[in-house]
């Protein structure tokens, strides 16, 4: 259906339903605006959401649970989810706001060209129109003088009294009279003519080429608003399976959340390596009583009477088990102040093993970037040695004796902590031994450095001796140039469940030794060093 044939004579109709076309057009272009910017804002707020609850620590020092791990990679998944957000907003911006902008511009300077056309036309037509309307207005005026001049003729020849020149007089007057309405009559006879041609043109070729414009500019907004309500739902739509692939990522996080290995790895964690504590003895201190011989009392009851019955007996070492016991109790009272020692000695065995295997990991890869660079400077230096014009062999052996110098002390140090992940460990074989061992104290629990031995016991006075001890197995302290021998060490600390007990030797040396090479006899009535409880 066409404009220029049914709406003719609806210029101004035309001229408000274009504009608001445009108007709509670019309401929608707001709406998608808004709706872009809605999409940016989410993002950035997932991007920071993410941000807020991602580590702060490096990945070595995060745990290793799964439930953490699985937390981390949906994070992960969020922030790639956070980035499609981002792309359905770059696409809604390019391919619909920035073209039905674009678009809307270009629609309103065609609007006005083809209105302008449609005014133009109208003007000429009004014109023409102007033109026929005064020549008719003239060829009436004419007409009416001509009668007026007639009658007045007419009257003058009739009157016997009027003079022969007053009639010929007023008879020229009615043929001037009569020529000019002829004329005007001619005249308006043309200009009618003309206006209707110029009219006919007007409403059957003027008026419907321009109406026919203004329907195919206001039909081709209409497909393009078409075109981008599409590309607004594209936008999202390509988004899709990466979105799913986010998500599907979310649930594989979580089917990845795996109790029994995070109870694992807590065991990992902590384990401490020390074998639980035996029971504690009973200690009869009814023996100098006098009883009769009815008096039974359990603590006449035999050993073995008692294992039938169903108690289980002590535990070997029960003076070793009572001093760990005490020192682990630190959850009610105030655990000791521990330096941290270079060799991790402060930890239990099984934490020191795995700290020390830690580091022998990283002395490890230090020496293999070493070795790398070893080979590669030996490479460039038999180049250089086939090829004398690219550079002096001599020049790099400097770097090279470096490189093995460092080499050598890497392996030194991989060496010291692969004996420690040894030392402080009970033999396999007990070897009962009547004669006293060598043994030598530990500075410092343990301390690298003999001479700063005295530091570590200067603070107070010199602690009471609360027992003795006797070695079961051989052991070498920290320093084998330091070793002694030793027939005593006097015991004034226990155990505090480390694996070391602090002794005294008799020239007032004081250190460490391991509580698992000796059998400690305690004084019943000392008041020695107090373990932390």
């Amino acid at each position: 259906m066409s404009w220029g044939t049914e709406l003719w004579d609806q210029f101004d109709n035309l001229d408000k339903h274009t504009q608001w076309g445009i108007d709509f057009l670019e309401r929608y272009a707001k709406f998608v605006k808004e709706r872009l910017d809605i999409e940016q804002n989410y993002a950035k707020q997932l991007r920071n959401l993410v941000k807020k609850y991602c580590p702060k620590r490096s990945k070595d020092e995060e745990p290793r649970f799964t439930s953490c791990l699985s937390f981390y990679s949906i994070l992960n998944e969020l922030n790639d989810y956070a980035g499609q957000r981002e792309v359905v907003a770059e696409e809604m911006a390019h391919k619909v706001y920035g073209e039905l902008m674009r678009y809307s511009q270009d629609l309103k300077a065609e609007r006005k060209h083809h209105l302008q056309e449609g005014r133009k036309a109208q003007q000429y037509l009004d014109h023409c129109w102007k033109q026929m309307d005064n020549s008719k207005r003239k060829f009436e005026r004419e007409c009416r003088e001509a009668e007026k001049s007639q009658v007045t003729y007419e009257r003058l020849d009739n009157d016997i009294n009027a003079t022969k020149s007053e009639v010929e007089k007023a008879k020229a007057q009615f043929y001037l009279r009569t020529h000019m309405a002829d004329e005007s009559k001619n005249e308006y006879a043309a200009q009618l003519q003309n206006f209707n041609a110029e009219q006919w043109k007007h409403f059957n070729n003027a008026i419907p080429n321009i109406f026919k414009k203004l329907q195919d500019m206001d039909e081709r907004r209409t497909v393009k608003i078409g075109e981008t309500y599409r590309s607004f739902a594209e936008a999202e739509r390509k988004v899709i399976p990466i979105i799913s692939k986010c998500l599907e990522g979310m649930v594989s996080a979580a089917k990845a959340v795996d109790e029994r290995r995070d109870s694992a790895i807590v065991v990992e964690s902590f384990k401490s390596g020390f074998e639980p504590p035996g029971d504690f003895p009973f200690e009869d201190y009814s023996q100098n009583l006098n009883r009769t011989g009815s008096d039974a009392t359990i603590s006449n009851t035999p050993k073995g009477d008692r294992e039938r019955d169903g108690a289980p007996g002590p535990r070997p070492d029960p003076k070793h088990a009572m001093s760990r016991t005490k020192n682990k109790l630190w959850l009610f009272g105030k655990k000791p102040k521990v330096p941290s020692l270079e060799d991790f000695s402060h930890l239990p065995p099984e934490q020191r093993r795995k700290k020390l295997q830690q580091r022998i990991d990283e002395l490890s890869k230090e020496l293999q970037k070493e070795m790398d660079q070893r080979d590669a400077l030996n490479k460039m230096k038999d180049v250089y040695e086939k090829n004398p014009q690219m550079g002096d062999p001599n020049s790099l052996q400097p770097k090279i004796s470096e490189t093995i110098c460092n080499m050598e002390k890497l392996r030194s140090e991989i060496h010291k902590n692969e004996v420690k992940t040894l030392k402080k460990t009970k033999p396999n074989n007990r070897v009962e031994d009547e004669g006293w061992k060598e043994l030598t104290l530990a500075p410092g629990q343990p301390h690298h450095d003999p001479h700063e031995f005295d530091d570590e016991f200067d603070d107070d006075d010199p602690l009471p001796v609360i027992g003795h001890c006797k070695a079961l197995y051989s052991f070498d302290g920290e320093d084998s140039n330091e070793k002694q021998s030793e027939s005593v060490l006097y015991i004034i600390e226990e155990d505090k469940g480390d694996g070391w007990t602090r002794a005294r030797k008799q020239s007032g040396e004081e250190g460490y030794v391991p509580t698992s090479y000796i059998d400690i006899t305690l004084e019943k009535s000392s008041k020695g060093a107090v373990t932390y409880i």
